[in-house]
């Protein structure tokens, strides 16, 4: 099993990356701050602009360590990583396996993301008696179900969508109530990406967006060309694979989120407002997020395809790997993360 290593994630927006030997170095005003040794590193995430050395981004490639630029707000800039580890044949297969296979790719993987909602719904419910008779929660539980008999009678990638949108307005009609503890000095409306609108928004687009670059690094660990997706349609720049296996995992990243508000972890104190109306994680902000998603990262949970324990940090790799064996043919079909 892979040893789950540190992701460094640099959120001070004047550090400046270097390289000394085999360590990476973090630097702010010229005096050194962080010094640790690239056989504890796995991944780097970066929300500064000063950037890094071109010697360490070398030694980073050469070490197939990605390097992910992400803006203080939360966006996904650039990834600076090495060559794809494993053969050219993988790559080839795996473009041919997604054009045969990529609508029933689509459909379990939307199927799979359904029902991770609706556990993670009902988990609410059993949490909270308040919300057990609430018939619109009930509703969107029904309207999810039908969803998933719907997924599997789609015959396009369009319809597959549309089915998609469908689901995602309708939970998120009911998220505000999922937040329980009246003491949360804001509300959820509707989901705004691009820009967030709000605080809930600004956190939910924030930590998607460390799923989607830890299974970015995943799939190129195990070998998958991960700007090659089955769901999500090709764009230069974008991680295509990786956006459609975190549609699976979206209900750890909700729930996370959850208990984000719900403890007062965070509040308002921890966003910033700009004039354009977007709304963003302040520096304080992200550092509490990333503090507790790294808590989350080392805790153990049950794979239930493996039905062994492992840590959270991992399940991306693990369902990595998975697709990286049905691609080439050693297992019938790939199975996606089912919440239990």
């Amino acid at each position: 099993m892979r040893k789950l290593l540190n992701t460094i994630y640099v959120t001070n927006e004047q550090a400046y990356l270097t390289l000394d030997g085999e360590n990476l170095v973090c630097k702010i005003d010229g005096t050194e701050k962080l010094r640790i040794p690239f056989e504890n590193i796995e991944n780097v995430v970066c929300f500064n602009y000063v950037g890094c050395s071109p010697a360490l981004m070398g030694k980073c490639v050469g070490k197939t360590i990605p390097i992910n630029f992400i803006s203080p707000q939360g966006k996904f800039l650039a990834k600076v990583c090495g060559e794809t580890k494993g053969n050219v044949f993988l790559r080839v297969a795996q473009i041919d396996c997604f054009r045969e296979q990529g609508l029933a790719l689509a459909q379990n993987t939307m199927a799979a993301k359904f029902s991770n909602t609706r556990q993670l719904l009902r988990r609410s419910l059993h949490d909270n008696a308040g919300l057990r008779e609430d018939e619109k929660i009930s509703d969107v539980l029904n309207i999810l179900k039908d969803g998933i008999d719907k997924v599997f009678q789609a015959k396009s990638m369009e319809e597959i969508t549309g089915i998609e949108g469908n689901c995602a307005r309708a939970y998120f009609s009911v998220f505000q109530k999922l937040i329980t503890n009246q003491k949360v000095p804001f509300t959820f409306e509707f989901r705004t990406k691009h820009p967030p609108l709000d605080p809930v928004n600004a956190v939910l687009s924030f930590v998607y967006t460390l799923a989607t670059v830890e299974f970015a690094a995943a799939l190129e660990t195990v070998g998958l060309d991960s700007y090659i997706g089955f769901c999500h349609a090709l764009r230069s720049g974008r991680s295509s694979l990786a956006c459609d296996l975190v549609e699976e995992i979206r209900c750890i990243a909700e729930r996370f989120v959850l208990t984000l508000l719900n403890l007062q972890i965070i509040g308002k104190d921890d966003f910033e407002k700009q004039i354009s109306g977007a709304v963003w994680l302040n520096a304080e902000g992200r550092k509490k997020v990333l503090a507790r998603w790294q808590e989350k990262k080392r805790s153990d949970m049950v794979h239930p395809y493996l039905k062994q324990k492992i840590p959270m940090g991992l399940l991306p790799y693990v369902q990595s790997n998975l697709l990286a064996k049905y691609v080439r043919g050693d297992l019938e079909s790939y199975p996606p993360f089912l919440q239990k």
